[in-house]
């Protein structure tokens, strides 16, 4: 019986002890990794982003500067209000992170604050190009 636990082959088999493992029966094995790419790294397709504006009230994108007098094309809500500002804060005091003397109400009431600047966020653009056809859509596809 052999000094073995288990009868297997494998590890301690007894066998040439001078072979190089890294070495195959044609020769040295390349290195390990990924293969590099003669034009260089791929990069990513990523996502296009765009900076919005949208209302406070219903969500819709402002396509035009908000000034004193805008108001949304869809709700009619006024977009020079506390509501729809960078600095509008519920939390800080006068609810506002500017220091301003007096707490401006309603907030989302038109006002007159020389500090407003318009909240904009950060979208990512995930709209489709709409076809007029099939036909024209395969052809896209395939660039024919």
């Amino acid at each position: 019986m052999s000094d073995r636990k288990y009868r297997q082959r494998g590890y301690h088999d007894d066998g040439p002890k001078d072979r190089d493992r890294s070495k195959g029966p044609e020769g040295p094995r390349p290195p390990a990794g990924p293969r590099e790419r003669p034009e260089g790294p791929r990069s990513p397709n990523m996502m296009g982003f765009h900076d919005v504006v949208r209302c406070h009230r219903c969500g819709t994108i402002v396509t035009v500067a908000v000034v004193a007098s805008t108001t949304c094309a869809k709700c009619s809500a006024a977009l020079h209000a506390c509501a729809q500002c960078v600095s509008f804060n519920p939390a800080s005091r006068f609810e506002c992170m500017q220091e301003i003397p007096a707490r401006v109400a309603p907030k989302d009431a038109l006002n007159t604050c020389p500090l407003f600047e318009a909240r904009t966020t950060v979208e990512k653009e995930t709209g489709s190009v709409k076809q007029t056809s099939a036909r024209s859509a395969f052809d896209d596809l395939f660039k024919f």
